[in-house]
């Protein structure tokens, strides 16, 4: 197996095991304190991570400011949607939404890099409209509303993050010289500037709920963002960095669909619904159309 996609399914797997934290804590806590103490954890790490290895090395103007947007967009905005989406509808749920990624970076690549887009992506996405209408079904039959804002919601978060993994691809490549490990701490960076930007307009008290936080709640949210956005994103970037077409990475989410959703089910310790077996479905033919 090529290296890159070894890298993208190391990336789905680490992200799925920190959702379930993810989730947890915003539903304590709220999705803006959760994504700020995860970008926090990750930039602490990757800035570890880059003096043992040697340094940083000189970026360009241009360069930085990519890593920066990026980071605001897709660690900052992006993840704040997901993880609101996670707390509404549960992680398994809010994965799957992230088969139409493959068409939104196809379309953003097929622009910014001139890769070819495959036809066959339009295809699948009305089988990912299916399981969006069956999320909202079940909604509707349990709690007599169809919880369109958790869809709008993952749909917004998946959209925001394919928008940075473009940028993140601009970035390396006005400065290849640049490793991994340093564009992910840029990244980080972008996304902590963002939240201390989000604090003055909605305040989410980061210090007060941090120093509230039992032992064992600080060391669990910890695990989660070393597992779901430090481990997740060296190895996310790794693949973006190398991979020949940006959306045949985006296309390895379906592991990421089917790790959460199994994690979720045995935390909350219950079988799948019937809605999302259904809605599994749906999401394997959709994905059968970009392979």
């Amino acid at each position: 197996m090529d290296k890159v996609y070894v890298y993208a399914l190391a990336a789905n797997l680490s992200f799925a095991i920190g959702v379930q934290f993810f989730t947890h804590y915003a539903r304590l806590l709220s999705s803006l304190w959760v994504n700020c103490f995860k970008a926090a954890v990750a930039a602490a790490l990757f800035l570890a991570t880059v003096l043992l290895g040697g340094g940083f090395h000189q970026i360009g103007a241009g360069s930085a400011g990519f890593f920066l947007l990026s980071g605001m967009v897709g660690l900052g905005l992006a993840d704040v949607c997901l993880v609101e989406a996670f707390s509404l509808m549960g992680p398994g749920r809010t994965m799957m939404i992230f088969g139409f990624q493959p068409l939104i970076i196809g379309v953003l690549s097929y622009f910014a890099f001139g890769q070819a887009l495959d036809p066959r992506q339009l295809t699948a996405v009305l089988f990912f409209v299916a399981c969006l209408f069956i999320f909202s079904l079940e909604s509707f039959r349990r709690h007599g509303h169809w919880n369109a804002r958790a869809g709008l919601f993952a749909l917004g978060g998946v959209m925001l993050d394919g928008v940075g993994v473009v940028l993140t691809r601009f970035a390396f490549n006005a400065n290849p010289g640049i490793g991994t490990t340093e564009g992910n701490f840029y990244r980080a960076i972008g996304a902590l500037l963002l939240f201390a930007a989000l604090s003055r307009l909605k305040p989410f008290n980061f210090f007060s709920r941090l120093s509230g936080l039992s032992r064992a709640s600080l060391l669990w949210i910890t695990a989660g963002s070393f597992a779901g956005t430090y481990l997740s994103l060296m190895f996310y970037l790794s693949a973006v960095r190398y991979a020949g077409a940006l959306a045949a990475i985006s296309g390895i989410a379906i592991t990421g669909t089917l790790f959460a959703s199994a994690f979720e089910c045995a935390l909350e310790r219950k079988l799948p619904s019937a809605y999302l077996l259904v809605s599994f479905f749906f999401f394997f033919a959709g994905m059968s159309f970009l392979f």
